[in-house]
């Protein structure tokens, strides 16, 4: 898909993290010309996104690159013609994400972005924007990529997948942050490692870890073991069991502290809204606060430090590597949400997984794992992926019982009761954004 100049639309334009993407299309403006990058949002978000965009504005001139940026609201205008799309929505805003953490909790369930029930509340807000979006670039932009940031991006990804014809790519900084951690730990570059990932998004283990060519998996539990936690920025940082990590074999994703330390993780939530009245959407919103004040400086001309407290080092590094590598044909190795067609042999092949693919102009191409997933991963993944099947249809058909039947056996809340009580409150909280479900929403 080579062309002189590129276009891309950048859904959610004015999330805090735009000036992370906008470093990095800067840096690698020679390999991945943009001409025209614009930063769609909504009219709630104006004052936001008139921030980023002048932001945004003062970054381009500064570094001499010859890139237009287009704050708007009209986003058919920004698909149109454009060659990447992508998506950083949140739907209901951080308002919506302190409901999806409260309302769990007050049931004694743990309340998360983006797993458990307050994952499953902004699947269902979120999985019908994405697919309208879809369908304004089936359109304007037919052969645009999709590349979805948006969480839960597995959901959301798998319901493109399944009800869409376009191409997509879902995206997440953990494995990068990952990887990284990993290089830092065998004091390398992350380019000398090779490491296989296998599961799906935010449920994601690390089963091999190869430094010139020697297999050092064995060794690198040992470490991790001796207190190495590789946690993210937003997630309670629980040391893991040696004994634990010694039977699982992998390296567990920080989000599998909700799955394998739940009871903990759940005592950890509630004794912070107990104590400071606050989750973790308070704590966002504080630092979003600062970022904003430091984002109106005229004098700010790049991205500031504070922005890795927000929870998304490494988002420039991951979506621009995924955009510049399809774009020039790299056939490098990227750990991204595509397409199971058999890769993870115990789930569905219309699945969306999360592994190592091989990026190639028309897109990533999987990998084969180098061994079959053992039980103990099965197990887990296969449960969460039945979950996230059911969230699907009950989100782009507004199905209560199938809605009904995804919470009940997600390992979070796993039992019908509580899943009917949670369902009910959080269908009733987000009314306004769920015109699918307004048949069955309790009254």
């Amino acid at each position: 898909m080579t062309k002189k100049s590129l276009k891309i639309a950048v859904i959610g334009g004015g999330s805090s993290y735009t000036p992370e993407l906008i470093e990095g299309l800067i840096r690698y403006y020679d390999v991945f010309p943009v001409s025209e990058l614009y930063l769609v949002d909504i009219p709630e978000g104006a004052e936001k996104l008139n921030i980023i965009g002048a932001l945004a504005q003062r970054m381009v001139e500064e570094s001499g690159v010859p890139m237009r940026i287009v704050p708007t609201f009209d986003r058919r205008a920004a698909i149109r013609g454009a060659d990447f799309v992508t998506t950083q929505i949140r739907v209901g805003m951080l308002d919506a994400r302190s409901r999806d953490e409260r309302i769990p909790l007050a049931h004694h369930l743990i309340g998360q972005e983006t797993t458990g029930a307050g994952g499953f509340a902004k699947a269902l807000r979120t999985i019908p924007v994405i697919l309208d979006i879809c369908r304004e670039m089936e359109e304007l932009a037919p052969h645009a990529f999709l590349i979805n940031f948006t969480n839960p991006a597995g959901l959301v990804t798998e319901a493109v997948l399944k009800y869409s014809p376009i191409r997509t790519v879902g995206l997440c900084n953990l494995p990068i942050d990952t990887k990284m951690q990993i290089a830092e730990l065998y004091n390398r570059k992350p380019e000398e490692l090779f490491i296989e990932m296998a599961g799906i998004n935010h449920l994601n283990w690390t089963t091999k870890v190869v430094i010139d060519g020697i297999d050092v998996t064995k060794d690198f539990l040992g470490r991790l073991s001796d207190g190495k936690s590789f946690s993210m920025t937003n997630i309670p940082d629980l040391a893991w069991d040696q004994s634990f990590i010694r039977s699982l074999g992998a390296l567990p994703c920080a989000y599998h502290r909700y799955y394998y330390m739940k009871n903990e993780m759940l005592e950890e939530l509630l004794n912070k809204l107990e104590k400071q009245g606050t989750t973790r959407a308070d704590d966002v919103k504080a630092v979003e606060a600062e970022l904003f004040e430091l984002y109106k400086q005229p004098e700010l001309k790049h991205k500031p430090k504070q922005l890795e407290q927000r929870g998304g080092a490494y988002y420039s590094e991951a979506a621009v590597r995924l955009m510049r590598s399809i774009y020039n044909d790299t056939g490098d190795v990227q750990t991204v949400n595509v397409r199971n067609n058999g890769i993870i042999s115990c789930l569905p092949d219309d699945a969306s997984i999360e592994v190592n693919c091989v990026i190639k102009s028309d897109g990533p191409h999987p990998l084969s794992l180098s061994r079959p997933l053992p039980t103990q991963i099965r197990g887990l993944l296969q449960v969460v992926k039945a979950y996230e099947e059911l969230t699907v249809e009950a989100a782009v058909h507004g199905d209560y019982g199938k809605a009904l039947q995804a919470l009940t056996i997600h390992p979070l809340v796993g039992d019908e009761q509580a899943a009917r009580a949670v369902l009910d409150e959080l269908l009733q909280a987000n009314a306004a954004y769920l015109p699918q479900f307004q048949p069955t929403c309790p009254q």
